[in-house]
């Protein structure tokens, strides 16, 4: 062989080495950054399995909450209409027996002796401020009261220089309260 081949040969053998170098290397950045990509890849996914989990757990807690606030909201208003089914209820009784009274003093009415029938009918009253008695219900004090626009209701006012101003002078009908709920204001003449 001729040196200029040998040189050749070495050239071209160098540049093989060379190429195969470059591929070799290459080959191995691809890989490495294939490598890379992977395990980004994966952790990607490792975080986004993580963030569906979270969610998941979240939404499942959000359908928990929102079918208890339900429930909660249902038995709430059937609580309500117990509580007043029951009020009703209890007031009733309190009342029929007065109703039975006054049917009993009905069936006297034609009778002979009008003193039997006022005072079945005062028993009868008497009777009935009871029953309103039981439930809680009183009957406000007006007369002679300092006037109070909260529980009277001034339709009648007048002069009058032995009373001092605003002095309920007399009640046209009675008012009544239960606890600190005014019912109906008591109607009454007021000292001016």
């Amino acid at each position: 062989m001729s040196d200029n081949n040998y040189e050749t040969e070495t050239v071209d053998t160098t540049e093989n080495t060379e190429n195969i170098e470059k591929e070799d290397t290459q080959e191995v950045t691809e890989n490495i950054e294939a490598e890379t990509e992977n395990k980004e890849n994966k952790e990607d996914k490792k975080e986004v399995e993580k963030f569906k989990e979270e969610y998941d757990v979240l939404y499942d807690k959000y359908l928990r909450i929102n079918a208890e606030y339900d429930n909660f909201r249902k038995r709430t208003v059937k609580e309500k209409e117990g509580i007043y089914s029951d009020s009703v209820v209890d007031i009733l009784k309190n009342i029929l027996p007065v109703l039975d009274s006054m049917e009993k003093a009905m069936q006297f009415a034609d009778s002979s002796e009008p003193e039997k029938i006022l005072e079945g009918v005062k028993m009868i009253h008497a009777q009935f401020i009871n029953s309103l008695l039981k439930i809680g219900v009183e009957e406000i004090k007006a007369e002679g009261e300092q006037f109070n626009p909260e529980i009277h209701n001034a339709v009648f006012h007048e002069e009058d220089e032995n009373q001092p101003d605003n002095t309920v002078t007399d009640v046209l009908q009675k008012g009544y309260i239960k606890n600190d709920k005014v019912i109906r204001p008591a109607m009454v003449k007021v000292v001016n």
